[in-house]
């Protein structure tokens, strides 16, 4: 079975790897990856060094991506895979093409299969994330999509109700899960040596994306969350990922960059890759931001999590998650309440799978196209 394993950023590399490595390993499946938008980024880490790294072959790599950040750039971009797109499905032949996850990249990717009547299937519909755009490109991606596999039993039935039919949708877990569940973490020390981070001191795992829904009010966002992360440094050491290919996101990239010259206790990481993500996370106080992670990976440690504002309004919200406005005041008074949560006291938090996730979604596909 000729699969096509799309790939468009560092974070859903990081979710399909566990699904990877079972699949180059089964003799059912021929698997070929096609790599696109900021993993041939220098600006975001030039991730597709990553996936060879880890011993895939990738069969495409395409350069898609835009130099700016404003809507007429993501259109751009959105335009340029679809192009390049085309080439590839004219000229090479699949039996199933995967997706993953709501990026304006692959919906455009999935968009130029539809007239070549190439069957898709997609991970991680049914979502919801309002403050961003991405949440059209979700559910579009879900329309066009044959297949589905869903981390949770509510978004299966959103995804239901989406499609109209119960055909081939199926409620599966979080990849994440299985990769965490088989992570070997760095220890603190040699996190350090990699990074020369100490993560034995109090640290705070930041990440901010734009929300794209309201683009232009992210000037006062950043604003607001530097300067609560500015009082925050008299007491934590803080380690930020930087934001991904959205509108404004160079904006909030230079002030980070500023911010994180200005203080000594201010780490800036532009990609850690997965091991190096996740070990960063296990250790750290808690997590803040605006970022997925922090609902589906976050669950399985547990770790303490304040999201900020409404990009991932929608999202199935675990008591180990704190949401606040973003402005400075709020910022500190969930800091002050996150401090003083007892994870030991809470319930129903991992809530995507057991990780065995790689494993339903191989078995499903089997019994499809056997």
């Amino acid at each position: 079975m000729k699969l096509a394993i799309l790939t468009s950023s560092r974070a859903d590399y990081g979710i399909y790897y566990p699904l990877l490595k079972k699949l180059y390993n089964d003799k059912f499946f021929y698997p070929e990856i096609i790599a696109f938008g900021t993993h041939l980024s220098n600006k975001h880490g030039y991730t597709l060094n990553q996936i060879i790294k880890d011993g895939f072959k990738v069969s495409y790599s395409i350069k898609t991506i835009s130099k700016g950040d404003t809507p007429y750039d993501i259109n751009n971009s959105i335009t340029k895979t679809i192009k390049k797109f085309n080439t590839i499905w004219n000229n090479t032949k699949y039996d199933l093409i995967i997706v993953l996850g709501d990026r304006y990249e692959m919906f455009a990717a999935a968009l130029s299969a539809i007239p070549f009547n190439l069957p898709i299937a997609h991970i991680h519909g049914g979502e919801e994330t309002k403050g961003a755009i991405d949440n059209v490109f979700r559910h579009s991606i879900s329309i066009m999509a044959n297949i589905h596999f869903t981390a949770t039993e509510l978004y299966k039935e959103k995804v239901i109700k989406l499609k109209g039919s119960k055909k081939n949708v199926f409620n599966v877990g979080a990849l994440s899960i299985d990769n965490l569940k088989n992570m070997i973490f760095l220890s603190i020390e040699e996190f350090k040596t990699l990074y020369n981070i100490d993560l034995s001191k109090p640290s705070i795992l930041f990440t901010f994306h734009p929300e794209t829904v309201s683009f232009e009010k992210n000037i006062l966002y950043i604003d607001e969350i530097i300067a609560a992360l500015s009082e925050l440094t008299n007491k934590y050491q803080i380690i930020i990922t930087m934001p991904n290919a959205d509108t404004m996101g160079n904006m909030i990239r230079k002030k980070l960059q500023n911010f994180v010259k200005a203080n000594a206790n201010v780490y800036k990481v532009e990609s850690f890759g997965s091991q190096g993500y996740l070990s960063c996370m296990k250790y750290c106080t808690f997590m803040l931001g605006n970022t997925s992670s922090g609902f589906i990976e976050a669950s399985f440690f547990p770790k303490k999590v304040i999201n900020l504002g409404e990009r991932q309004k929608g999202r199935m919200v675990t008591p180990n998650i704190i949401n606040t406005k973003i402005n400075k005041n709020d910022i500190l008074a969930a800091v002050e309440k996150v401090e003083h949560l007892n994870l030991n006291e809470l319930d129903n938090i991992n809530i995507y799978g057991n990780g065995n996730t790689a494993d339903k979604i191989i078995e499903k596909l089997k019994i499809l196209f056997q």
